[in-house]
């Protein structure tokens, strides 16, 4: 096993560690978002965004940025790396489905279905790097 499944527990920690990877998911999201709005490749903010170009690319870099968010909530959990990064894409998937029926008449409905969808698979995926990369 995983030295870090050993760890004592630390709650404050394991929350931090959670809140840290969703400060810096959401934090590089709308910084792109914000880019993709400058650069005109996103129509004007309050303009839906239909198009499935820009859609697919708002999609991919959300998957990214999910995984690498997950990295950092496993890198920070105090034990058991997985659970904390599964945690934030439980909490990640539930914020997506709600989003995605308060935005559901804004754009393609595709899209908000695909970023419930991924919030989980994400989250596994960058435990499972973390995981990978520290074996001991």
């Amino acid at each position: 096993m995983n030295t870090l499944d050993f760890a004592p527990r630390n709650l404050p920690r394991s929350i931090g560690a959670v809140l840290a990877g969703f400060v810096a998911v959401f934090a590089v999201t709308l910084a792109t978002d914000q880019l993709f709005h400058v650069l005109e490749v996103f129509p004007p903010l309050g303009e839906p965004t239909t198009d499935t170009g820009p859609l697919l690319l708002a999609l991919s870099y959300r998957i990214l940025y999910g995984i690498g968010g997950s990295y950092l909530a496993a890198m920070l959990a105090p034990r058991n790396p997985m659970r904390h990064a599964l945690v934030m894409g439980g909490i990640g998937f539930v914020l997506s489905i709600a989003g995605g029926i308060v935005m559901w008449d804004m754009g393609a409905h595709w899209y908000p279905v695909a970023v419930a969808l991924t919030a989980l698979p994400c989250a596994w995926a960058g435990a499972a790097i973390f995981v990978r990369r520290n074996k001991k």
